[in-house]
């Protein structure tokens, strides 16, 4: 937990995929859950996929996409936990490779310098998927200790709808972690 805050701090990362629209969910269900809440998105996502005037509103904080200049304050506290949703096959490749060619894409390298407990909900396409360096990407980065929700491809089912996104897995995958971690120390 931060010093600043008496509750955990949660930077959420969101990648431009079309169910970013809905990411405002995860965010009510971990403000629900305790957690103070600031977001980095990718460039690309900044562009429409998500409505950035409701996010700030709700977590009372920017969205951080840009680097801040030299002397510029920190908006946020150092996190307590990451979560990517949606990942998108760019950023999981990205990630998996050091690059750090964004502010989101930074953060996400640090963490894991930092030891930050992260969790992932790809949601990558299923011909995307099927890349071997996607493949090789969500295997080193579950060797870093990084936590994978289910894969969302977004494919239409039988009737025609879309599953929903797992939003609130994220969540209950920190949760786990931490109820395995305390199983340890006993």
């Amino acid at each position: 937990m931060t010093a600043q805050d008496s509750k955990p701090f949660l930077y959420v990362v969101v990648c431009a995929a079309g169910v970013a629209v809905d990411v405002g969910r995860l965010i009510a269900a971990a403000q629900e859950r305790g957690w103070e809440v600031g977001v980095f998105a990718t460039p690309v996502a900044m562009g429409g996929f998500f409505d950035t005037a409701a996010v700030e509103a709700r977590t009372g904080r920017p969205i951080r996409s840009a680097w801040r200049t030299p002397g510029d304050p920190r908006p946020f506290p150092p996190p307590d936990a990451v979560i990517v949703a949606p990942a998108t096959f760019n950023t999981i490749n990205k990630w998996a490779s050091g690059t750090a060619d964004t502010l989101a894409l930074g953060t996400l390298c640090e963490a894991y310098g930092l030891g930050v407990p992260t969790v992932v909900l790809p949601c990558v396409g299923d011909a995307l998927a099927a890349h071997p360096a996607y493949r090789a990407s969500t295997a080193r980065l579950r060797e870093m200790g990084v936590r994978f929700g289910e894969p969302y491809s977004g494919a239409a089912q039988e009737d025609g709808g879309r599953p929903e996104f797992g939003w609130t897995k994220a969540l209950d995958l920190l949760q786990e972690r931490d109820q395995e971690q305390e199983q340890e120390q006993t």
